[in-house]
């Protein structure tokens, strides 16, 4: 069992949904906390709270934007954006249909009785995450690329 799921296992217990705690581990690699951000991540759980695409994705998906989106109005969309949301959400779909059935949160769900295998799409998704970040230049801990 690795570092990010046994965070995960901590984690769960205090009522997280699967987008908020891969930006909690984003935020966490930074050092840092942001309860409006994991707030406002609560509309992602449970495929927007209709069975839709996976909160993993939503969330990692929030996670690249986190290094690589526009914030302020001087800031501009990052390069590697699209590229790295692209590889995301590819990579996504393959293991997502080939593990359990389908992309969507309902889908997956029926798969992981009890959430139980949910905590691994969660962590192999920020794992991924991670890695695509490192692979284009950005340093997950600081946030910069």
């Amino acid at each position: 069992m690795n570092d990010i799921f046994l965070q995960l296992i901590k984690l769960r217990p205090k009522g997280y949904c699967c987008a908020q705690l891969i930006v909690i581990l984003a935020l966490k690699a930074r050092g840092k906390t942001n309860d409006d951000l994991v707030r406002s991540l609560g509309g992602l759980c449970f495929g927007n709270w209709s069975g839709e695409f996976c909160g993993a994705l939503s969330g990692g998906a929030c996670v690249i934007s986190l290094y690589s989106g526009k914030g302020g109005e001087e800031e501009a969309l990052d390069e590697r954006h699209m590229t790295m949301m692209g590889e995301l959400a590819g990579w996504f779909r393959e293991v997502a249909a080939r593990e359990y059935g389908g992309t969507r949160c309902d889908e997956i769900l029926e798969r992981c009785p009890g959430h139980g295998k949910c905590g691994q799409i969660v962590a192999e998704t920020y794992n991924k995450c991670m890695e695509i970040l490192v692979n284009h230049g950005f340093d997950p801990a600081n946030g910069k690329g």
